[in-house]
């Protein structure tokens, strides 16, 4: 069954109250129940079957399965009507185009065919649309005999360049999509794999080389699978140099102003990829660059990446010195409705290592009240990664609050259900540091102690700041502030200068 709650929580409260204002145009009788449906949805108090009751004062399962049917087929007629109004217009347009000019050949008035066709050539070529132009192409050769003017060998040359371009799109395309479900399977169902090879091998299978002959959306493809590539190792310093060099090619691609969109994400991906290199400046100029094209076209997409905006620059400002900044920041987005639920489970994580940094230890465990669902749901919504540190972000708050009866068993969950697969994705200094966590709160004595201070010192092989995880760091420096009676954000701070 359709879960039409879940699709209509997705749209924005403006987008709700459009939908309501489409369905009031659409009904032709005065006792449709579908806007009240809609309001019942919204307001996500009732189950499935008190709403049925609500709306029939009987269990009229036939005649509520029904109203849902006819509901879901207003969403899609209201979703597809609001993308023809927006930016998606330009395929629709161009087919059109297309759709006008073989109607105008059919009927033998092939100079008007050709025009339209010429036009429709030109917008397809800015916004390289190759699939579009494949049919321009077609039609134009089709029809090339009925005009003596017309050279038919320049469009075949055009048509095979085209193909050209199509298909490494379309190579590129599989490849995408092949690494995107490798990435799925190791971040949700705990597989093992040497991510980089299978990049590697990907690839080159499909022949796929970077020039700046890729069309923007191939060239941000390419920056997904490269960010893609240090997801198991956080090997963000490997993969910089790299996005750097690529942006260059995109800064003068001649069709950068037509592909917002995939500009704001590879914005974000740099920016992104700074901040774990803890180049906080750098990272902060592409987030301000990010919220420029935000806030182009009217806005499209600003309310779409206000979140993963926001929260990045909060991490930045944090991590810089700023702490009340990034705090500020983030609360007005604690229970801020209609953000994709990602990007809140990783605004509230974040703000719970905030407070956490800044003592304020009651505030934190609020927010972490609200991660009441199951391991498994948290990995299925967010991935293992993100599950591993709210675990250890969890523990590490108990021991501060003191609340040791309950961190036996945490610690115990935590190594049945990620020690094997931290080993396997060679991430072994997480299970040191939580066997060093669980040596001092048994004996919170020795902390301070100097054979505690040797042990903890040949625990770890340190690869430099440089390289080291951000998130780690911030990890060993609680412990490290445990050791030398600091603040826990000072050591932070401290901990990143070394």
């Amino acid at each position: 069954m359709i879960n039409l709650k879940e699709i209509i929580h997705s749209f924005t409260l403006e987008k709700q109250q459009e939908f309501i204002s489409f369905l009031e145009k659409k009904n032709k009788r005065t006792d449709t129940k579908n806007i009240q449906l809609i309001k019942l949805l919204i307001a996500n108090e009732l189950s499935s079957k008190e709403i049925c009751h609500q709306l029939y004062k009987a269990d009229n399962k036939i005649a509520f399965h029904a109203l849902r049917k006819r509901l879901f087929q207003s969403i899609i007629d209201f979703t597809a009507n609001t993308n023809l109004k927006e930016e998606n217009s330009i395929d629709m347009q161009l087919i059109k185009y297309i759709i006008s000019a073989r109607t105008f050949l059919l009927k033998g008035q092939y100079n008007i065919g050709y025009k339209i066709l010429e036009k429709a050539e030109i917008i397809a070529k800015e916004h390289q649309l190759f699939t579009i132009l494949n049919e321009i192409y077609h039609t134009k050769i089709q029809y090339s005999y009925t005009i003596s003017s017309i050279e038919t060998d320049q469009f075949i040359i055009d048509f095979k360049e085209n193909q050209q371009h199509l298909l490494l799109e379309e190579e590129l395309n599989i490849a995408y999509a092949k690494i995107r479900k490798a990435l799925q399977e190791v971040n949700h169902k705990h597989k093992i794999i040497d991510i980089k090879s299978m990049i590697e091998s990907v690839l080159e299978a499909h022949q796929i080389k970077i020039s700046n002959s890729l069309s923007f959306k191939s060239l941000y493809q390419l920056i997904q699978i490269t960010n893609i590539s240090t997801a198991q190792n956080f090997e963000y310093w490997h993969i910089e140099s790299f996005l750097l060099e690529i942006y260059q090619l995109i800064q003068n691609h001649k069709s950068k102003d037509k592909q917002l969109f995939y500009h704001i994400e590879i914005l974000y991906v740099i920016a992104n990829t700074l901040f774990r290199n803890k180049k906080f400046d750098a990272s902060i100029d592409y987030l301000e660059l990010m919220h420029v094209h935000m806030k182009k076209n009217k806005g499209k997409y600003f309310k779409e990446y206000e979140a993963k905006y926001t929260l990045l620059l909060a991490l930045n400002h944090n991590y810089k010195g700023n702490p009340q900044k990034a705090i500020t920041l983030l609360e007005p987005f604690i229970d801020k409705k209609n953000i994709d639920l990602v990007s809140q489970l990783d605004i509230h994580l974040s703000l719970i290592v905030f407070y956490f940094q800044q003592n304020e230890l009651k505030k934190a465990q609020k927010i972490g009240s609200k991660f009441y669902h199951t391991d498994k749901y948290y990995i299925e919504k967010a991935g293992i990664d993100w599950t591993i540190k709210k675990n250890i972000i969890d523990i590490l708050l108990n021991i501060d609050l003191n609340n040791i009866d309950i961190l036996e068993s945490r610690l115990l969950s935590f190594k049945r259900s990620y020690y094997n697969h931290l080993k396997e994705i060679q991430q072994d200094k997480v299970i040191t540091f939580l066997k060093l966590i669980e040596l001092f709160y048994k004996n919170p004595e020795m902390i301070t102690s100097k054979k505690f201070e040797e042990h903890v010192e040949n625990s770890f092989d340190w690869i430099g700041k440089e390289k080291e995880d951000i998130f780690m760091m911030s990890f060993f420096a609680w412990l490290k502030a445990k050791m030398t009676k600091q603040d826990v954000y000072l050591a932070t701070l401290d901990f990143m200068k070394i």
